[in-house]
């Protein structure tokens, strides 16, 4: 075996590892349906990347979005939140602009895109940092066919919203790679 190919298992092993470790954890902090949280949490570590616990069903948000996203609140401070958000198989967000503050999106695991109006959309990849600046119209997600998992930060406070949008023409979306 080459070094190269060494190197290759040896990330795969671990991941493996770390990710079944992480199974048990997830499906007991979550409250999504726990054989999808191990479905989504499998996919992810197979596909490399830190793989965060999936969260709560994002019901609140669910009319602004494709597919099934789940959040898990990683921040106490509440001026600051910070939330890992998961997004099942092609799940995104609806074109959108967020008032008063930039976004900061920090792919963690799987593969995802980012967009903005009038630009080609952008795939993101564990370790990839996006900072969608205020007043942008914008959407992030999962790449189709695929979950992905990205860290949100975005301040809060008065002047701070977000405003929804219409959703990403599907026709574009289903193109991407």
């Amino acid at each position: 075996m080459s070094r190269k190919n060494i190197s290759k298992f040896g990330r795969l092993f671990m991941g493996t590892v770390m990710g079944m470790a992480l199974l048990a954890n997830t499906a007991a902090a979550s409250t999504a349906d726990p054989a999808e949280a191990t479905s989504i949490t499998t996919e992810l570590t197979q596909m490399g990347g830190a793989v965060q616990p999936i969260g709560a069903p994002n019901d609140g948000y669910a009319k602004f979005f494709t597919g099934q996203s789940y959040l898990a609140n990683l921040s106490t401070d509440k001026n600051l939140p910070v939330y890992n958000v998961t997004f099942a198989h092609g799940a995104h967000t609806f074109w959108h602009i967020h008032h008063g503050s930039c976004q900061v999106l920090v792919a963690e695991s799987g593969r995802g895109y980012y967009q903005i109006w009038g630009e080609k959309p952008v795939e993101l990849l564990p370790g990839m940092t996006a900072t969608i600046p205020a007043g942008v119209k914008h959407w992030h997600g999962a790449a189709p066919g695929v979950s992905f998992q990205h860290v949100a930060l975005m301040q809060q406070g008065e002047g701070i919203t977000t405003e929804w949008l219409e959703p990403v023409d599907d026709k574009a979306f289903k193109s991407l790679k």
